[in-house]
């Protein structure tokens, strides 16, 4: 099986286009050592061919030009993207879906609060209609069983409903569903080997440990190094918690959980821009080595 991090940040990229913090006006000005993250977003095979897309950032076109594995050029028109799932509606994670119209129609897999969002607050199922018939529509089933996409070989799928709070166009914004958020367990049909992706994960909730110690690589929120860190830098009032992300840092963080852990290899990944584990010199990066977590960047290639 092949993952690759097509994106890492989370929503805005890093550098923000708007944002003078430390880590983005340091990374301009070429005063601390960071690398430049797009918005997350990655890509899984199972034999290298054919590939899942999963979510698709504001992001896409420099990802896709990024990877020539995804436009194996053997017709005119051509891609390696056989299908799309998304995790979520946020619009960090969809809105490269309009960037995807000339390859329609195009299968998009989703659970039916997400199909919900992008039918209604932020309709792209419904715009998307006019380029040779849109996105097709496939249900992910909220019981825990495992999947099969068809358009993809030797790749089983089973996705966990995680408590979250839908984007602020959804009409239930306010009345958090199960199917809002979902993590999803990625496991190699042949070689037993497996992979668990949650980029937005706000807490452990007890049907989550098992699953991740058994994993053999975990790609996990790694939003905010602090529950106040938003606070911190002045740019918002919220914590972490309440923007639906575990912080690393605290007793009951990213890293006490993960530190409980012995078998999986343990990535981050959407990486806010306010982040000081993107300074590859601060204590926080420094911390994370110790502890033996790794930090994901944009054409990170896992194979397993």
């Amino acid at each position: 099986m092949y993952i690759h991090i097509l994106g890492s940040s989370a929503g805005g990229g890093f550098p923000q286009w708007n944002c003078n913090c430390a880590n983005c006006h340091g990374l301009r000005q070429g005063t601390i050592q960071a690398t430049r993250r797009t918005q997350s977003s990655i890509a899984i095979s199972g034999d290298g061919v054919d590939w899942l897309l999963i979510n698709a950032s504001p992001d896409l076109l420099s990802q896709l030009a990024a990877f020539s594995a995804l436009q194996p050029a053997q017709n005119v028109r051509d891609t390696a993207i056989r299908a799309v799932l998304l995790i979520d509606s946020q619009i960090d994670h969809t809105t490269g879906l309009l960037m995807l119209r000339e390859g329609c129609p195009l299968p998009v897999y989703c659970t039916e609060m997400v199909h919900q969002d992008l039918s209604s607050g932020f309709p792209l199922f419904t715009l998307l209609r006019h380029w040779n018939g849109g996105l097709q529509y496939h249900t992910i089933a909220l019981d825990q069983k495992p999947f099969t996409i068809k358009e993809i070989n030797g790749i089983t799928l089973t996705a966990f409903p995680l408590r979250s709070k839908a984007p602020p166009y959804s009409p239930h914004r306010e009345q958090p569903h199960p199917g809002d958020n979902i993590g999803l367990l990625i496991q190699d049909i042949h070689t037993g080997k497996s992979a668990f992706y949650a980029p937005g994960l706000g807490e452990i909730e007890a049907h989550l440990p098992p699953i991740m110690a058994q994993t053999d690589c975990l790609l996990v929120d790694g939003t905010f190094w602090s529950e106040d860190e938003m606070q911190q830098v002045g740019v918002s009032d919220k914590p972490a918690r309440a923007l639906g992300h575990l912080p690393q840092s605290g007793a009951d963080g990213m890293i006490a959980f993960l530190n409980t852990l012995t078998k999986p290899r343990k990535i981050l990944i959407h990486i806010n821009n306010t982040n000081p584990i993107l300074n590859e010199n601060s204590p926080e990066r420094a911390e994370l080595t110790q502890q033996g977590i790794e930090v994901a960047f944009d054409g990170m290639a896992i194979e397993l």
